[in-house]
């Protein structure tokens, strides 16, 4: 007897569906085709422990499963439950009527529970799509796939409740979420605020700009400044999340299994701050099976760099490229995936190996050549892509110990939706581009005219500061932000002085 059951394969963030036919004839024989790897092979023993232990059994007879489409690779221990009803409909130990309705994912332990599984938001995206009546899974994956409407989802614990299921001797209760109510309730919850940190005003000013532009920040100062503590705030002041941007990170998130038990949707922007000694494919995406990096995690968040010089330049060089293009493609022999990867990166330094190379108090002890070789980590073509350079000089006991209150993000935030807006509203024809950071060279020329005052203020600028050629752009765009913020039609030169000051690693003899 032939059965169809249905499974599903995750591609990048994309899922496919997979059928799985299974066909029982007289013989002693199991055979399981369809390019499987050793994980799905592996899935006999597990579903006749499973089976056994809930009094069925695997038929002593020959079974043939082949997983269609044949020529793409099956991977991992979710298809255990589509196989194990498969065998069970073929065999006539449950009813096949309803079995070919549903998309069956679930990895089995031997006494046949259910283990949770990756990529639960877009298999279940998949079979809306392609109009199956529901989705049965473990009950530890039913709210994150109970996020999709339009699709009863099951949520099951053992095997037992779903043969009760296709035997209609027991009955299953879908799983309903209202997701904008969820979205909404968990979109402005937040750990840090910028309140918690004393003094430091211009660095929170800088960083508001950057959250206001969608800039990248590098921020260069000694140890205990405030980098880390400011750079950990940075997600509460940008603009909420809306529901297609969570939709997108979930989908990520799913994939690379960090969701977590009983996780609904992601709804607050990720902080992702991976350690120093990471691999170039842990960051950018990869594998002999590809899963998304680190910078596809921070995708519509923040990724958060550390102690940037520390970082092997391989590592950092392999970004140069997402951070244009906004997008990671990561390509095989046999086939290729994307992974969105739009974020912001904000990157910590020290000034120097020993931290106190312009320290107001203490002394640097680095021999000469030293700093600016400890610069030299970090490439051109890198700083290139950061727009601001903040120096983060130490706090004094005064302001630590005063009792004033500083700015909540929510203050901060407000000012920097109200940016948003009048860069969305100037940037509604242009595809893909959201944010002043994003624009072309071309469109630079459009969106950033100054007058003849900012042109000899910025030309002065250039030469008495020593500015580089890249910083031009660069200046331009993050003054453009500044008018934003101050709701400004024209960019004016106080909006340039400000952006200036944001150029500190471009300047001619800052490293000695």
């Amino acid at each position: 007897m032939l059965i169809k059951t249905f499974g599903s394969a995750v591609y990048g963030i994309n899922a496919t569906t997979v059928t799985v036919e299974t066909n029982i004839n007289p013989g002693i024989n199991f055979l399981l085709v369809g390019l499987p790897d050793s994980a799905v092979k592996e899935s006999q023993q597990r579903i006749d422990a499973a089976l056994k232990n809930n009094g069925y059994r695997i038929p002593g007879k020959s079974i043939v499963i082949n997983m269609a489409p044949a020529d793409i690779r099956k991977e991992g221990s979710a298809y255990d439950l589509t196989l194990a009803v498969g065998i069970l409909a073929a065999s006539g130990q449950i009813p096949s009527e309803k079995v070919g309705e549903y998309i069956i994912m679930g990895e089995l332990s031997l006494d046949g529970g259910l283990q949770p599984i990756k990529g639960v938001l877009p298999i279940a995206l998949k079979a809306r799509q392609e109009k199956f009546k529901g989705i049965i899974l473990p009950l530890q994956n039913v709210k994150e796939a109970a996020i999709v409407s339009g699709l009863d989802v099951y949520g099951v614990e053992n095997i037992s409740e779903v043969i009760g299921f296709f035997n209609d001797t027991s009955s299953l209760t879908p799983t309903v979420i209202n997701t904008e109510d969820d979205f909404y309730t968990k979109l402005n919850e937040a750990e840090f605020d910028f309140a918690d940190v004393k003094g430091q005003e211009n660095i929170k000013r800088a960083l508001e700009i950057a959250a206001a532009g969608g800039h990248n920040v590098i921020l260069i100062g000694p140890p205990g400044a405030g980098k880390t503590m400011l750079a950990k705030r940075l997600p509460t002041i940008l603009p909420p999340m809306n529901l297609h941007e969570a939709l997108e990170t979930t989908k990520i998130h799913s994939v690379a299994g960090k969701m977590g038990k009983n996780t609904g949707l992601v709804s607050v922007r990720p902080f992702r701050s991976p350690h120093h000694t990471i691999s170039d494919v842990a960051l950018v995406g990869g594998g002999s099976v590809p899963q998304p990096g680190e910078i596809s995690l921070s995708h519509n968040g923040v990724l958060f760099l550390d102690e940037l010089p520390e970082f092997k330049r391989t590592v950092l060089e392999v970004m140069r490229q997402p951070l244009e293009d906004r997008i990671v493609t990561v390509s095989r022999a046999k086939f290729s995936v994307e992974y969105p990867a739009s974020f912001m990166l904000i990157a910590s330094m020290n000034p120097c190996p020993c931290g106190f190379y312009n320290h107001p108090e203490k002394d640097c002890v680095c021999p000469p050549g030293v700093v600016q070789k400890y610069l030299n980590k970090i490439s051109g073509p890198l700083l290139d892509r950061i727009d601001i350079h903040v120096e983060v000089t130490p706090v004094s006991y005064s302001e630590l110990a005063a009792e004033r209150v500083s700015e909540k993000s929510y203050s901060v935030r407000e000012r920097v939706i109200k940016a948003r807006e009048i860069q969305s509203r100037r940037y509604e024809s242009n595809e893909g581009v959201h944010c002043n950071a994003q624009i072309s060279s071309k469109q630079l020329r459009e969106v950033c005219r100054i007058d003849e005052a900012g042109n000899q203020l910025l030309k002065t600028a250039m030469e008495r500061l020593g500015l580089s050629a890249r910083a031009y752009d660069r200046i331009l765009k993050v003054a453009r932000t500044v008018a934003d913020l101050d709701a400004s039609a024209n960019i004016e030169t106080s909006h340039l002085a400000e952006a200036i000051q944001y150029r500190s690693l471009d300047r001619e003899g800052w490293a000695g």
